[in-house]
């Protein structure tokens, strides 16, 4: 089969043709049929996530696809079912990472891995889904829309009418509005320096765009900050209100140092916060079947994100495109249903 690989760090990914190895306890092969590109995934082609020491790997984390086989044990998928591929566990058996061959050696890869034809899957990494449900849409909550929603919903403890502001309105960005607008905030702030998203953003629910945290006109009670750029972070800080919340999804280089100024006002008022998410605490099982309901019902909007699609073999020219910043989410279409 044809995967995209990492043999080096900052190196363009390789389309190489990968044998695939006997299911174990616990495993699924799935036919990727899309499969959404994340920013997560520009810190490893860099390294940042400490993944060198196990190239060459595949890569992806977020997906759709049919069941192709099953291993020994699993119980929650069939043969032929419409998964949701996941980074973040959900039921079913935690399987052994998975091996494929190439060249004749063993290389690795982690739980899940979605830009391939075929991926051997840890049965805690997919979710069944309705087989009418839209690829795109389920792609999407492999990540992108599962974080945004989740971050909303379980981390920033959001009150009706507080101010909101997102830095960095890529994928996971513009949900993250999304998501703020669905919760009845107040005024909701898209922050990019890109300026081409400006019609994205606000369609997607943001009240003001501006290019710079240090733009907006007074505190804001809530910031999501995606980029990891520790200079924004700390400027993020210094814009919250007094029992302002700043969430971080975006992750810094490895051995940065986040600089908050003024720490003593996070003594003020009933006190500032700042926490970093995984994932926005979500459940695959119980959250993704209700984020499915929401998109029939119209209520979460989806197709408007999806703004580029690219096939496997053009899967650097996608990532060129995620790095320049002028895009919502980008999907991979790898297999036909």
């Amino acid at each position: 089969m044809k995967a995209a690989i990492l043999e080096e760090i900052n190196a363009p990914l390789a389309i190489r043709d990968v044998e695939l190895t006997p299911l174990k306890v616990g495993q699924v092969l799935v036919s990727v049929v899309v499969s959404g590109l994340c920013g997560a995934q520009l810190h490893e082609i860099k390294g940042h996530k400490g993944n060198a020491k196990f190239l060459p790997h595949l890569m992806g984390h977020e997906g759709c696809g049919i069941v192709e086989e099953i291993g020994p044990g699993v119980t929650t998928v069939g043969v032929g079912d419409k998964v949701v591929m996941h980074w973040r566990p959900g039921s079913g058996i935690e399987s052994d990472f998975p091996n494929y061959i190439l060249d004749g050696k063993t290389i690795s890869s982690g739980k899940v891995t979605t830009l391939s034809e075929y991926s051997i899957v840890s049965e805690n990494r997919i979710t069944k889904i309705p087989y009418d449900t839209p690829s795109i849409l389920a792609a999407m909550l492999g990540c992108s829309l599962t974080t945004a929603l989740g971050i909303i919903d379980n981390e920033c403890d959001l009150k009706f009418g507080e101010s909101v502001a997102i830095i960095g309105c890529g994928g996971v960005g513009l949900n993250l509005i999304q998501a703020a607008k669905m919760k009845s905030a107040g005024r909701i702030y898209g922050i990019d320096i890109n300026g081409s998203l400006c019609d994205l953003i606000h369609e997607m629910g943001a009240d003001v765009y501006n290019k710079s945290i240090t733009q907006l006109p007074s505190p804001v009670d809530v910031i999501i900050d995606t980029t990891g750029i520790p200079e924004v972070i700390s400027d993020a800080y210094e814009t919250l209100s007094d029992t302002g919340r700043l969430i971080l999804v975006g992750q810094p280089p490895p051995g940065a140092s986040l600089n908050l100024p003024n720490g003593l006002s996070m003594f003020n008022g009933m006190g500032k916060s700042i926490r970093a998410t995984q994932g926005g605490r979500t459940n695959p099982e119980t959250d993704i079947p209700r984020y499915i309901k929401l998109a029939s019902a119209g209520v979460l909007e989806y197709e408007t994100l999806h703004t580029d699609t690219f096939f496997l073999d053009e899967v650097n020219e996608a990532f060129d495109l995620l790095k320049s910043g002028n895009a919502g989410r980008i999907m991979v279409r790898i297999n036909d249903i």
